[in-house]
């Protein structure tokens, strides 16, 4: 029968609804027409349609906003929150606005227009996040932004109005209340425990052994026990970090990695679904903070309607142990080849 089950860091509850369980390749997108390089402002030859740049991995001897780079981080032209000199606050009654102070920033993941993040070269998928990481440290240095949240749309219904790969930033005036109430979890699980929820969470996954797709010396990926959509996997690193802007050489290493083989595993088992993938971090600024990063990685395998919008509960007719199981069939090419 349904079980009703509860996400230990969010407190969120998930029906999942067994009684209708499908295999993720049930699930798998219709065909959609890709429109092609023709015009797009993100492929090479095509850098003066962008803002200038404002950080680029490139060949040496190339000038700034031309071709010859690898990775190639942008203001976005139309930006949700944009830079300015102070945070003004009105309350109006029962009502408050704040400025849109802030950064919007695009990070484009390579010149090639049809390359899959996990078909990259590995060494460019780590540049990748490189990218994420200095962009991260430099804005957190700007003390009127409180938070940095990076994120990657992967086709139409997951949010992408332009093909070519890419990943975005926006950091805010505030602190998200999805983060907020994350973080009060984080605080109350270690006055109760004297322990980490998210590094406990790691470590019940690894003897459990049902929902784990991957592992490496780094990090763990997982299909969450209260997951709410099919194949949402969970990319978490296994040492103890508050924040994105801790991860290291080492760890960006291991990180692209298992983020290129659970993205690859995605497309091989479900055909290349849109999805989101999301990063958890600690808030800027602030001192003490108990909390743990990581990746959320959300397939659009399933619509969210009036039940879901209306209670803030999630229905998942696949059991991640399913998902799990279908996630860790696919043999992707290195490991053919291995």
């Amino acid at each position: 029968m349904p079980e009703l089950r509860q996400d230990p860091v969010s407190q969120r509850w998930v029906i999942i609804a067994t009684e209708r369980a499908k295999r993720p390749s049930d699930f798998k997108p219709p065909h959609q027409e890709k429109n092609g390089s023709t015009g797009c402002p993100f492929c090479p030859g095509h850098e003066k349609e962008t803002p200038p740049e404002v950080l680029a991995f490139r060949v040496a001897g190339t000038a700034p906003d031309t071709p010859g780079w690898r990775v190639r981080v942008v203001p976005n032209k139309f930006a949700a929150l944009a830079p300015g000199d102070d945070v003004a606050i009105e309350n109006r009654g029962l009502y408050r606005t704040m400025s849109g102070t802030g950064a919007h920033e695009v990070i484009i993941e390579g010149p090639d227009h049809n390359t899959f993040f996990p078909d990259m070269a590995p060494d460019h998928a780590v540049q990748v996040f490189k990218a994420w990481r200095q962009r991260y440290l430099q804005l957190s240095r700007d003390k009127k932004l409180q938070y940095i949240q990076l994120f990657k749309n992967h086709g139409r219904t997951a949010g992408a109005s332009l093909e070519h790969p890419h990943s975005q930033l926006i950091a805010t005036p505030l602190v998200p209340v999805t983060v907020s109430q994350e973080m009060d979890r984080f605080k109350s699980y270690w006055q109760e425990q004297e322990s980490c929820l998210l590094c406990d969470v790691v470590e019940a996954e690894l003897e459990a052994g049902a929902r784990v797709t991957g592992f490496n010396s780094e990090f763990l990926a997982f299909c969450p026990f209260a997951s709410r959509f099919p194949m949402e996997t969970w990319i978490v690193p296994r040492r103890h970090q508050t924040g994105f802007g801790d991860c290291d050489d080492v760890q960006l290493k291991q990180l692209g990695a298992i983020v290129q083989e659970t993205l690859g595993r995605l497309k091989k088992a479900a055909g290349d679904p849109p999805f989101n993938l999301v990063l958890h971090t600690a808030p800027l600024h602030q001192d003490d903070v108990i909390y743990h990063w990581h990746l959320e990685l959300l397939p659009r395998l399933a619509i969210v309607a009036g039940f879901e919008w209306g209670t803030g509960i999630y229905i998942n007719p696949t059991p991640p142990e399913i998902a799990a199981q279908s996630l860790n069939e696919i043999k992707l090419d290195q490991e053919a080849l291995a």
